[in-house]
């Protein structure tokens, strides 16, 4: 069902709590499912991906059920000899479990819709047939088969940290030693590290290496009991509303996270309503809401190193970039690279979300500054990251109306 939003322009004004982290959600998922016993999982983040992951870690042997904010996970004690695993539209999924589905020994089929068919896997179809398994296809569906091999590991670090982060799950439960060799500058790093620290947390530990991560065979996930803290990429919505003039408090961050996205913050702080200048290539998902921070600063701003974000749900860079210009913005596309020049307010008009979440959550606190009504077309794309948006939005005074096609 497709969904449009009309926006009329106002300031918002309240607390919020947004929601928890999809990126720790994920991986707290994923390593309770290959711990032998049951884990308790608090404050899991629901949304589209997360379930995506859940019913993939079922196919493959795992327990999951759910009471109130608490999920309960019995770990794979005989993993499945076949599965499907239907990820949705999200790539995490993939790249964290086709290594896992590998390291099982179950042969699995992945599907997906949207872009994901479009989203590159090329370091496995390298690194996982030279280490044991073979691949049906190389477009998706994806049908591998085989059991995963330790040795060595060659991705580059420049393509998705998500490889790296997938093969760290798989890794240790092998029973030889494995090296993750980086062969390229490794961005999104802060999203390895969250990984590490899940992986610690259930009882798996790598060694960061000057070359990449060295991983012990032969070790077993433990079960634990842990809660997913709030999520730094949806707080950069409410904290850039905030900076762009809106009266919000965020309620429960934790400001010594791992997440990398706390940067918005730094970023907010530093630039006091003027023109700024970023690297994206440790903080990819924050470039839309940056952009439209940047659109109404004082000064042209640049974000660089974000070619990547041409490979997400859309081209992000072009749409971020064709959509706030409809607004009045003056933004400027470069192969990998923006560059904003801050203009006083934007007017109204209609937007399309390009079925990406974070250029819709972006557009609706860009209107927040227009002088006109915005219409948004497509918005039911939140449902990836944060289907509780609008409903969020609305409580802090924004003026919304819905229809429904």
């Amino acid at each position: 069902m497709k969904t449009t939003v009309t926006i009329t322009p106002s300031k918002l004004s309240g607390k919020i709590s947004v929601p928890p982290s999809k990126s720790i959600s994920h991986r707290a998922l994923i390593c309770a499912a290959l711990a032998k016993g049951r884990s308790e999982i608090a404050n899991l983040l629901d949304c589209a991906d997360t379930r995506a992951t859940i019913d993939i870690l079922k196919a493959l042997g795992a327990k999951i059920t759910q009471d109130g904010k608490t999920t309960y996970v019995e770990g794979i004690e005989n993993p499945s000899m076949e599965a499907v695993a239907d990820c949705g539209e999200s790539g995490s999924t993939l790249r964290f479990l086709m290594p896992v589905a590998a390291a099982l020994g179950c042969k699995t089929k992945f599907e997906g819709r949207g872009k994901l068919p479009e989203r590159p896997i090329t370091p496995y179809f390298t690194e996982l047939v030279k280490n044991g398994i073979s691949f049906e296809s190389e477009k998706m569906p994806y049908i591998i088969k085989g059991r995963l091999r330790s040795g060595e590991y060659r991705i580059a670090g420049d393509i998705s940290s998500q490889f790296i982060s997938g093969l760290l799950f798989a890794l240790p439960l092998l029973r030889g030693d494995s090296k993750i060799i980086i062969t390229s500058p490794l961005q999104s790093k802060p999203y390895v590290d969250i990984t590490a620290a899940e992986l610690k947390r259930f009882g798996i530990f790598v060694s960061e290496t000057e070359y990449g991560y060295f991983i012990k065979g032969g070790q077993s996930y433990k079960p634990s009991k842990t809660s997913v803290e709030a999520d730094m990429s949806q707080a950069a919505f409410f904290a850039a509303a905030a900076a762009l003039g809106s009266d919000i408090e965020i309620e429960g961050l934790n400001l010594n996270s791992l997440q990398g996205d706390r940067e918005i913050l730094d970023v907010i702080d530093r630039s006091q309503g003027t023109a700024f200048d970023v690297s994206a290539a440790q903080i990819p998902d924050l470039v839309p809401i940056l952009t439209v921070l940047a659109a109404l600063s004082r000064g042209t701003s640049h974000i660089t190193d974000c070619g990547r974000l041409r490979i997400k749900e859309c081209d992000r860079l072009a749409a971020i970039t064709c959509e706030l210009n409809k607004l009045g913005a003056n933004v400027r596309e470069y192969p990998d690279s923006l560059e904003i020049k801050g203009v006083d307010y934007l007017k109204g008009g209609v937007c399309h979300c390009h079925n990406d979440h974070r250029i819709s959550m972006s557009l609706a606190v860009a209107a927040t500054c227009c002088t006109e009504p915005v219409t948004l077309i497509g918005t039911e794309c939140i449902n990836k990251s944060y289907p509780d948006f609008f409903e969020d939005y609305i409580s802090l005074g924004g003026q919304i109306n819905v229809i429904n096609n």
